[in-house]
């Protein structure tokens, strides 16, 4: 028993719904696509499920989250995907694949045979056992990746009113749930091992704003520990964290955010695998040419860096996807994905943005204690990273657009004072056909001096060219 199609999505995340409206905006005619999922719901915008979904009043459910509604696009129901004769699987695992037979076999025992497979499988989150550390399964311990985990963490959060949450992780779930714990009246404490916040990304003079800014609200930070172990009742609800440094935090429930493993097991051994996900080149082609990966589980070439790398943003997966489709619809016609890296996040009333790498030296701006503050990353004397809080769109495209110049900078004293402007400027510029340069007291866009070179060249040539021929002339005269 099996069924076959042109195309199949593998995943049923952010990636996938983006790549389907791709497809159909590609002219993908009726019953030539499927996308295979383990949750029972169509593709939805992950993103909600940390902010808008753990919200105490209007809290946002589906649909009104399915994906591409964020991008102020078509909102991907379950009766688009009809509409448009793209085929849902849901519900389904899939246990193995055969790249060379073109295969996938179900849980059920179903083969799907393919033409093109995009694998949109993204990641898992870690969990505590694969640290030493048990527990998972007590009913007030919760994770955070997918509907079923939101959900069950709003019934958890809602059966403590007012009582203690211990947040374990100090990335982008942590700092998110915390936010959202808080304004459900939860009492927060979060524990990371890190010198502070958001290690990955955040400075420590970054990291102290929104720090002093969680505390303000009632949140309690233990850095630098970790958690040894729990104290689980006859019920099986956790009533206590244990911290490697001997603290013991009375907890209601606890929510774990320590990082997330791409999901490569279907391919490990038949396709080539680096930075922990599935490599792919410039039009997110796996070393099997009918095998395309997107999102958290494609490592692709970032051009702007001249590396591999896998990133794990939404942003990412819905370019890539996007991108994917173009590249499988249009092969001629698709360059190479030049992306570049970004991330964002939005908790309480502050938003911040972040374009590039986080790499080299950093120039702080702005003001830290009003809320409208950004730093720059300059590595081998080149703006390479961008962050600020509080901007507005403009401003937001002003650093993402200097990043992508990748400008030269040859004093971070003369970058500093110019701060959110440099951005500004740069960005109002046409494009230099020779680098942006800061030294000094000023910007200097220096013009390129090859169209005199070339018109000189060619005048000397020619004035070289008209005397050999009057020589030459002269001497068979003489």
């Amino acid at each position: 028993m099996g069924r076959a199609f042109v195309y199949v999505i593998l995943g049923g995340g952010v990636a996938a719904g983006y790549a389907a409206l791709e497809f159909t905006r590609r002219g993908v005619s009726h019953g030539e696509l499927c996308i295979i999922s383990e949750e029972s719901v169509a593709p939805y915008e992950r993103p909600a499920l940390s902010k808008g979904f753990l919200l105490p009043e209007d809290r946002a459910s589906l649909p009104s989250f399915h994906t591409c509604v964020g991008a102020n696009e078509e909102r991907l129901t379950p009766k688009w995907y009809k509409e448009h004769g793209i085929e849902l699987v849901l519900g389904t695992r899939v246990k193995s694949a055969d790249v060379r037979r073109k295969t996938l076999l179900t849980a059920a025992g179903e083969t799907i045979s393919y033409k093109i497979l995009i694998v949109a499988t993204g990641a898992r989150a870690l969990k505590l056992e694969e640290f030493g550390v048990s527990g998972s399964d007590a009913e007030n311990v919760c994770y955070l990746r997918d509907l079923a985990d939101a959900n069950r963490l709003v019934d958890v959060m809602q059966s403590c009113p007012g009582g203690d949450a211990v947040v374990i992780g100090g990335g982008y779930i942590g700092m998110e749930c915390a936010a959202s714990l808080v304004i459900n009246k939860i009492n927060v404490t979060m524990v990371f091992p890190e010198e502070h916040c958001m290690a990955r990304l955040f400075t420590p003079k970054i990291a102290s704003y929104y720090e002093d800014y969680y505390q303000s609200k009632g949140v309690k930070f233990i850095k630098g520990t970790v958690l040894s172990s729990f104290n689980i009742d006859s019920s099986g609800k956790v009533t206590a964290v244990n911290l490697r440094d001997g603290s013991e935090l009375p907890a209601d429930m606890v929510v774990v955010g320590i990082g997330i493993r791409p999901n490569t097991s279907l391919f490990e051994g038949q396709l080539t695998l680096e930075k922990g996900g599935i490599k792919v080149n410039g039009k997110l082609q796996s070393s099997n040419s009918y095998v395309y990966a997107v999102g958290d589980v494609a490592a692709f070439p970032v051009k702007l860096f001249g590396e591999t790398r896998r990133l794990e943003h939404v942003d990412s997966a819905r370019k890539s996807a996007r991108h994917a489709v173009d590249a499988i619809m249009e092969p001629e016609k698709t360059g190479e994905f030049d992306y570049l890296p970004f991330f964002y996040s939005r908790v309480f009333t502050m938003s911040w943005q972040f374009y590039g790498d986080a790499a080299g030296e950093v120039v702080h701006y702005g003001d830290f204690s009003g809320g409208r503050f950004g730093a720059y990353w300059v590595s081998k004397g080149h703006l390479i990273g961008s962050f600020l809080e509080g901007g507005t769109k403009e401003e937001y495209e002003a650093i993402a657009k200097a990043t992508r110049l990748k400008p030269a900078i040859e004093d971070v004293g003369e970058l500093e004072r110019q701060g959110l402007s440099f951005a500004l400027t740069v960005s109002q510029k046409p494009p230099p056909s020779s680098p942006v340069i800061v030294s000094g007291s000023s910007l200097i866009v220096e013009k390129p001096l090859y169209a005199f070179h070339a018109i000189a060249g060619v005048l000397v040539a020619s004035s070289i060219a008209a005397f050999a021929y009057w020589y030459g002339r002269r001497r068979r005269r003489w």
